[in-house]
């Protein structure tokens, strides 16, 4: 089977082949690209697979392309980059790798095509097509990968547990591409992933949470949580989602399964946004439930507070799988504590105070907090369902108002503690706290404005009622 018309979309591919010929080296596309080629997916990522030096090939080809493509060199890996437009080519010589039982590194020396094509995940990207002048454009798929493509099934080129063994990792990677691709895994590689689910343990916690992550980001995640949880690798790098699976009876009363709500949530969310901190929050919105649930003989199973609780777990999970601690975290634990608010609002009489109160909280993440909480409902009655979004839609045309009225998403009392004490003559002390904070309830309630001459009077009674006397009545 020869790719050639399809390769003559990436000119770069010729100025690789000849290069090669100049070196007298075989050089082959492998992996992912090749895949992607088959299946018409875009890609942007090249592996070039040298059957010699990948750097020495690496340079001839930047030098070829022009005096202003560079080539990031890493030495230790025997492997080189060159950017070129949107794509990223990658050079390496081919290669044996493999992990000792105890180590995160792997041990890599030289081999041959065979070798490099048999230390691949699973044979949809074990496939090579050969850059050579005579064979150009020629498929290598020494494991079936097209037949694999074909019936949409994730399989490994040699027995499972060498793979896996090799790079415990790939057992994730497994997942990730059948929930990117909507493919099954082959049963012998599932029954594999289950017994050797405890050797992911040797693997860094970067490296997994990159995995997760794609996981997140694929078209249907639930697909992919569902494979980690029964392959039993969700319980070793997730445990605290473990916790939200089952449902408890007592006394004929039972709660919803949270851990496949949190699913449908995350499905919800994944069909309108890509935001993959969004997808973070949908599936962390209810993950204190488990340590907040309570059984009352009368109004049955709560779980009070659990979106505090909820909000002050978000940066230890997020430390331990060494996810961001920026503001991307912050943003995750915003909406997860803020989550119940529009529901609540949604079913009580709408007040402008609490709906300032909303906007001042959400500031620019109001529209995500939305569509976190529209994608919390996951009833199976369509009425009830309709109930609440048309609830929702109210909610969101009185924030919309009270933002175009009050400029409140990114709100700042127009009074700060430093007129309070040059007004009063004071030094920091209690009664400024208590003046500033006075005056930012009444700008939340609608007593006052959020504008100065206004603010300042009712800074000036709420002082005269702490017997302070105002040194100054304007500023």
């Amino acid at each position: 089977m020869n790719f050639k018309e399809q390769l003559a979309g990436y000119p770069v591919l010729e100025i690789v082949a000849g290069a090669a010929k100049e070196l007298g080296v075989e050089a082959y596309v492998i992996g992912g690209f090749v895949r992607d080629l088959i299946l018409k997916r875009n890609s942007k990522d090249i592996d070039v697979v040298s059957i010699g030096s990948g750097i020495e090939l690496a340079e001839l080809v930047a030098s070829r392309l022009g005096p202003d493509v560079f080539v990031s060199v890493f030495k230790t890996f025997g492997t080189a980059q060159i950017r070129q437009g949107d794509l990223e080519i990658e050079f390496v010589g081919a290669r044996k790798e493999s992990y000792r039982s105890d180590s995160r590194k792997p041990a890599v020396e030289d081999g041959t095509l065979a070798d490099d094509q048999n230390r691949r995940d699973f044979t949809i990207n074990a496939m090579g097509i050969s850059l050579d002048n005579k064979m150009f454009g020629e498929l290598i798929d020494p494991f079936d990968g097209m037949k694999d493509l074909r019936k949409k099934i994730i399989r490994t080129p040699l027995e499972p547990e060498i793979t896996f063994s090799d790079d415990p990792l790939r057992m994730m990677r497994a997942i990730r591409f059948a929930s990117q691709l909507n493919f099954d895994i082959e049963p012998d590689t599932f029954d594999a992933i289950i017994k050797m689910k405890d050797r992911v343990s040797i693997v860094s916690a970067e490296r997994i949470s990159d995995e997760l992550n794609k996981i997140i980001l694929s078209p249907t995640p639930s697909y992919g949580f569902k494979l980690l949880f029964h392959a039993g690798l969700l319980a070793i790098i997730f445990p605290e989602m473990i916790e939200l699976q089952g449902v408890e009876n007592i006394e004929g009363k039972g709660h919803k399964d949270n851990f496949y709500h949190t699913l449908q949530v995350l499905d919800n969310v994944s069909q309108h946004t890509n935001d993959l901190w969004l997808r973070w929050a949908a599936i962390l919105h209810d993950i204190a439930k488990p340590a907040t649930k309570k059984f009352d003989k009368k109004i049955g199973w709560s779980f009070h507070n659990h979106e505090e609780v909820g909000a002050r777990m978000v940066p230890v999970i997020f430390r331990r799988m060494k996810l961001p601690l920026n503001e991307k975290m912050r943003f995750v634990k915003k909406l997860v504590r803020l989550h119940l608010r529009p529901i609540v609002l949604s079913k009580d009489q709408i007040t402008d105070s609490a709906m300032r109160r909303l906007l001042v909280e959400a500031g620019e993440d109001i529209e995500a907090l939305m569509k976190l909480c529209r994608a919390d409902i996951t009833s199976k009655n369509p009425e009830k369902v309709k109930r609440y979004l048309q609830n929702f839609d109210l909610v969101e045309q009185k924030l919309k108002d009270l933002e175009e009225r009050d400029k409140l998403r990114n709100f700042q009392p127009v009074i700060t503690g430093e007129m309070i004490m040059e007004a009063f003559g004071l030094k920091p002390a209690k009664e400024v706290g208590i003046i500033k904070e006075t005056v930012r309830e009444a700008i939340l309630e609608g007593i006052i404005p959020n504008e100065y001459e206004p603010a300042f009077a009712y800074m000036l009674r709420e002082g005269e009622k702490l017997g302070l006397k105002a040194q100054q009545t304007g500023i």
